[in-house]
Protein backbone atom coordinates (compact mmCIF):
# COMPACT_ATOMS: atom_id res chain seq x y z
CA UNK A 1 0.00 0.00 0.00
CA UNK A 2 1.03 3.34 -0.73
CA UNK A 3 2.55 5.56 1.69
CA UNK A 4 -0.17 8.26 1.55
CA UNK A 5 -2.88 5.78 0.40
CA UNK A 6 -2.02 4.16 4.63
CA UNK A 7 -1.60 7.58 5.82
CA UNK A 8 -5.07 8.63 4.82
CA UNK A 9 -6.98 5.68 5.81
CA UNK A 10 -5.00 5.36 9.55
CA UNK A 11 -4.53 9.33 10.38
CA UNK A 12 -6.04 11.64 8.03
CA UNK A 13 -9.28 10.32 8.22
CA UNK A 14 -9.87 11.18 12.21
CA UNK A 15 -8.20 14.46 11.57
CA UNK A 16 -10.99 14.94 8.88
CA UNK A 17 -13.80 13.48 10.87
CA UNK A 18 -12.74 16.48 13.75
CA UNK A 19 -12.05 18.87 11.69
CA UNK A 20 -15.36 18.95 9.52
CA UNK A 21 -17.76 17.76 11.90
CA UNK A 22 -18.64 14.42 9.76
CA UNK A 23 -19.15 11.15 11.75
CA UNK A 24 -19.49 9.03 8.45
CA UNK A 25 -16.01 7.72 7.46
CA UNK A 26 -17.67 7.16 3.57
CA UNK A 27 -18.72 10.63 3.76
CA UNK A 28 -15.64 12.56 4.11
CA UNK A 29 -13.87 13.42 1.32
CA UNK A 30 -10.99 11.27 -0.72
CA UNK A 31 -9.21 11.53 -3.96
CA UNK A 32 -11.19 9.95 -6.53
CA UNK A 33 -8.14 10.12 -9.45
CA UNK A 34 -5.71 12.88 -11.40
CA UNK A 35 -5.24 14.11 -14.90
CA UNK A 36 -2.07 15.50 -16.24
CA UNK A 37 -2.78 16.85 -19.48
CA UNK A 38 0.19 18.71 -21.76
CA UNK A 39 -1.46 20.70 -25.09
CA UNK A 40 0.59 19.97 -28.15
CA UNK A 41 -0.42 22.99 -30.11
CA UNK A 42 3.67 23.67 -30.83
CA UNK A 43 3.68 20.30 -32.61
CA UNK A 44 2.59 21.88 -36.04
CA UNK A 45 5.91 23.79 -36.57
CA UNK A 46 8.04 21.04 -34.69
CA UNK A 47 7.08 17.98 -35.23
CA UNK A 48 9.49 16.10 -32.98
CA UNK A 49 7.46 18.42 -29.89
CA UNK A 50 4.82 15.74 -29.91
CA UNK A 51 7.19 13.02 -29.47
CA UNK A 52 8.57 14.41 -26.40
CA UNK A 53 5.84 15.59 -24.81
CA UNK A 54 4.55 11.72 -25.34
CA UNK A 55 7.78 10.44 -23.80
CA UNK A 56 7.66 13.25 -20.77
CA UNK A 57 3.87 12.11 -19.53
CA UNK A 58 4.43 8.75 -19.67
CA UNK A 59 8.01 8.91 -18.23
CA UNK A 60 5.78 11.38 -15.20
CA UNK A 61 3.09 9.14 -14.53
CA UNK A 62 4.29 5.43 -15.72
CA UNK A 63 1.66 4.74 -18.72
CA UNK A 64 1.17 6.07 -21.77
CA UNK A 65 -0.93 8.83 -22.50
CA UNK A 66 -4.25 9.61 -24.86
CA UNK A 67 -4.26 11.63 -27.57
CA UNK A 68 -6.86 14.45 -27.18
CA UNK A 69 -8.03 15.58 -31.11
CA UNK A 70 -10.14 19.03 -31.56
CA UNK A 71 -13.49 18.64 -31.65
CA UNK A 72 -14.10 22.30 -33.66
CA UNK A 73 -12.22 23.29 -36.02
CA UNK A 74 -10.66 27.05 -35.08
CA UNK A 75 -9.35 29.36 -37.75
CA UNK A 76 -7.60 31.57 -35.24
CA UNK A 77 -5.76 29.16 -34.03
CA UNK A 78 -5.27 26.93 -37.51
CA UNK A 79 -6.65 24.18 -35.71
CA UNK A 80 -8.72 22.10 -38.06
CA UNK A 81 -11.39 19.34 -36.28
CA UNK A 82 -9.37 16.14 -35.63
CA UNK A 83 -6.25 17.85 -35.15
CA UNK A 84 -4.40 16.34 -32.02
CA UNK A 85 -4.37 19.04 -29.80
CA UNK A 86 -3.08 16.98 -26.48
CA UNK A 87 -2.03 14.33 -24.26
CA UNK A 88 -4.19 13.26 -21.36
CA UNK A 89 -3.11 10.13 -18.60
CA UNK A 90 -5.37 9.82 -15.72
CA UNK A 91 -4.27 7.88 -12.91
CA UNK A 92 -6.33 6.25 -10.72
CA UNK A 93 -5.50 3.79 -6.92
CA UNK A 94 -2.09 3.37 -6.09
CA UNK A 95 -0.41 4.86 -9.05
CA UNK A 96 -2.41 8.29 -7.94
CA UNK A 97 -1.27 8.26 -4.27
CA UNK A 98 2.37 7.59 -5.34
CA UNK A 99 1.74 10.84 -7.45
CA UNK A 100 0.41 13.16 -5.22
CA UNK A 101 2.91 11.72 -2.60
CA UNK A 102 5.90 12.53 -4.98
CA UNK A 103 4.34 16.01 -5.97
CA UNK A 104 3.61 17.06 -2.43
CA UNK A 105 6.95 15.82 -0.88
CA UNK A 106 9.68 16.21 -3.90
CA UNK A 107 7.80 18.34 -7.12
CA UNK A 108 6.17 21.41 -5.32
CA UNK A 109 9.24 22.56 -3.39
CA UNK A 110 11.07 21.79 -6.21
CA UNK A 111 9.06 25.33 -8.19
CA UNK A 112 11.10 28.33 -8.18
CA UNK A 113 10.13 30.90 -6.46
CA UNK A 114 7.25 28.41 -5.13
CA UNK A 115 5.55 29.72 -2.17
CA UNK A 116 2.77 27.63 -1.30
CA UNK A 117 -0.87 26.90 -3.48
CA UNK A 118 -2.75 29.54 -3.61
CA UNK A 119 -6.72 28.83 -2.86
CA UNK A 120 -7.91 30.28 -5.91
CA UNK A 121 -6.43 26.85 -7.84
CA UNK A 122 -9.67 25.61 -6.28
CA UNK A 123 -12.66 25.19 -8.09
CA UNK A 124 -16.95 25.13 -6.41
CA UNK A 125 -16.82 21.19 -7.34
CA UNK A 126 -13.67 20.75 -5.04
CA UNK A 127 -11.56 19.88 -7.58
CA UNK A 128 -8.14 21.37 -7.60
CA UNK A 129 -6.08 21.75 -10.81
CA UNK A 130 -1.97 23.33 -10.99
CA UNK A 131 -0.53 24.38 -13.82
CA UNK A 132 3.76 23.22 -14.04
CA UNK A 133 5.38 25.71 -16.64
CA UNK A 134 8.81 23.59 -16.60
CA UNK A 135 8.84 19.60 -16.93
CA UNK A 136 12.39 19.39 -15.60
CA UNK A 137 11.32 19.65 -11.87
CA UNK A 138 10.16 16.13 -11.70
CA UNK A 139 12.94 14.22 -10.82
CA UNK A 140 12.41 11.57 -13.08
CA UNK A 141 12.97 13.98 -16.44
CA UNK A 142 16.90 14.85 -16.98
CA UNK A 143 18.61 17.70 -18.33
CA UNK A 144 19.57 15.96 -21.23
CA UNK A 145 15.89 14.31 -21.87
CA UNK A 146 14.32 17.92 -21.89
CA UNK A 147 15.25 19.29 -25.38
CA UNK A 148 12.02 21.75 -25.13
CA UNK A 149 10.55 23.01 -22.28
CA UNK A 150 6.85 22.81 -21.82
CA UNK A 151 4.51 22.96 -19.06
CA UNK A 152 1.61 20.58 -17.90
CA UNK A 153 -1.17 20.73 -16.14
CA UNK A 154 -2.44 18.76 -13.05
CA UNK A 155 -6.03 18.15 -11.68
CA UNK A 156 -6.38 16.44 -8.49
CA UNK A 157 -10.43 15.14 -8.52
CA UNK A 158 -11.56 14.89 -5.20
CA UNK A 159 -15.20 13.51 -3.88
CA UNK A 160 -15.45 16.29 -1.48
CA UNK A 161 -18.74 18.34 -2.35
CA UNK A 162 -17.99 21.71 -1.64
CA UNK A 163 -14.45 23.84 -1.67
CA UNK A 164 -14.03 23.78 2.15
CA UNK A 165 -14.71 20.16 2.55
CA UNK A 166 -11.47 20.03 -0.73
CA UNK A 167 -9.23 22.55 1.19
CA UNK A 168 -9.49 20.53 4.81
CA UNK A 169 -8.54 17.31 2.36
CA UNK A 170 -5.67 18.78 0.67
CA UNK A 171 -4.29 20.73 3.95
CA UNK A 172 -4.45 17.17 5.95
CA UNK A 173 -2.84 15.16 3.35
CA UNK A 174 0.26 18.15 3.01
CA UNK A 175 -0.28 20.36 0.71
CA UNK A 176 1.21 23.48 0.93
CA UNK A 177 -1.78 25.89 0.93
CA UNK A 178 -1.55 29.65 1.23
CA UNK A 179 -4.09 32.14 2.64
CA UNK A 180 -6.09 31.37 5.47
CA UNK A 181 -8.31 28.57 5.29
CA UNK A 182 -11.77 29.38 6.77
CA UNK A 183 -13.64 25.90 7.72
CA UNK A 184 -17.11 26.47 9.50
CA UNK A 185 -19.33 23.44 10.92
CA UNK A 186 -22.62 23.01 9.22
Amino acid sequence: MSRLKEAYFKKIQSELKKTLGIKNSFALPRLKKVVLNIGIGQAKGNPKFEEIARETLSTITGQKPAPRKAKKAVSGFKIREGDKVGLVATLRGDKMYDFVDRLINIVLPRMRDFRGIDIKCFDNKGNLTLGISEQIIFPEITHEKAEIIHGLSITIVTTARDTREAKALMKELGFPIKGEIVIKKG
